[in-house]
């Protein structure tokens, strides 16, 4: 018999989440059927969408239901396989959740797929090359669709997405500025993710100061922003967009915990023509395979560096997942099973 570590949600967040929303519990690894697969998770991915899940409230996805093992993305091992498509010793990314273990249907399309760890480390499959990296090609590809020589602007610079739209941006000729917490993520955006500026929202606390740092970092104003914060960050981009910028919302971390982020200044949506949209990068599949592509040479030649913070063991995930919240973490959180 084999154990398998779980962590469930196990009560509803009031407010901001804690530690004591989730429980550590342990089930039988069940025997195979045909047609079905066991990973063992080395990596298990901690995103900020999973606070929103957390809420039993109207959202774009359904809710994580209480009792159940935590959502959310992994990489690891096939240990058994009862599926033509897969053999022992196969490295794959999937969405097998907060546990050691997962069995999954072979022939559930997009639940499990194969990669190639040769250029690229199985834990990148989580962060750069992975959801957040699709995710940040979308918002800037499809969404913002820059020219050469715009100015684009993203919050959570140096985390997983920010990081990849960075990369992503300056491959396309673009002047790229991004917003932080603190000066060492700011250096990592100049010296080694190649952001032209990085302004420490620490430092510009409220919509004033912000919109003057903005300011100065994009004299030529904003033609792009990409959002994953919202609150007073956004009130001050959007004081600095040119007429027919585009923004792209991807999160609104400041609100997950349930608080309304109103607009400050709703009528330059109309003073500026802007374009905003939302998306869930799930709802567009077609797209995966041009931006992993992209995603996996800009990370095997050396021009996307992605930083991790990794927590050790599954008991962890919880305390990490917090903290990224918080902005403890720097770029990608992972918490390391194997």
């Amino acid at each position: 018999m084999t154990v398998n570590q779980q962590i469930i949600l196990d009560s509803r967040p009031q407010g901001e989440a804690s530690e004591g929303n989730f429980r550590l519990v342990q089930a039988e690894v069940p025997a195979l059927r045909d047609g079905e697969v066991l990973v063992r998770h080395h990596y298990l991915s901690l995103d900020p969408y999973m606070r929103g899940r957390m809420n039993d409230s109207k959202s774009y996805a359904a809710s994580q239901p209480l009792g159940e093992v935590m959502i959310g993305g992994t990489v690891g091992e096939v240990v058994e396989s009862r599926h033509p498509k897969f053999a022992a010793g196969d490295q794959v990314v999937g969405m097998g959740g907060w546990q050691e273990y997962s069995v999954v249907d072979g022939n559930a399309p997009g639940m499990l797929r194969k990669v190639d760890t040769t250029h690229v480390p199985l834990s990148h499959y989580l962060g750069a090359v992975g959801m957040p990296g699709v995710t940040a090609w979308y918002g800037l590809v499809k969404i913002i669709a820059p020219k050469a020589g715009e100015t684009v602007v993203v919050s959570a610079a140096t985390g997983a997405v920010g990081s990849a739209f960075g990369a992503l941006a300056k491959a396309r000729g673009l002047r790229v500025v991004g917003i932080a917490g603190g000066p060492e993520k700011c250096r990592y955006a100049t010296e080694e993710l190649g952001f032209d500026e990085c302004i420490d929202y620490r430092v510009h606390g409220d919509v004033k100061s912000m919109s003057q740092a903005l300011k100065q970092a994009c004299p030529d104003g904003i033609d792009g922003y990409y959002e994953n914060v919202g609150g007073y960050i956004l009130d001050a981009v959007l004081l600095r967009t040119n007429a027919f910028a585009r923004i792209a919302v991807c999160g609104m971390i400041a609100g997950y915990d349930g608080q309304p982020l109103p607009l400050q200044n709703p009528a330059l949506i109309l003073i500026n023509r802007l374009k905003i949209e939302g998306f869930i990068v799930s709802e567009h599949m077609e797209v995966w395979p041009e931006a992993l592509k992209e995603l996996g040479t800009l990370v095997g030649s050396g021009k996307l560096r992605p930083r991790e913070t990794v927590a050790q063991g599954l008991a962890a995930a919880p305390a990490a997942f917090l903290g990224l919240l918080k902005g403890k973490n720097f770029g990608k959180q992972l918490v390391k099973l194997v």
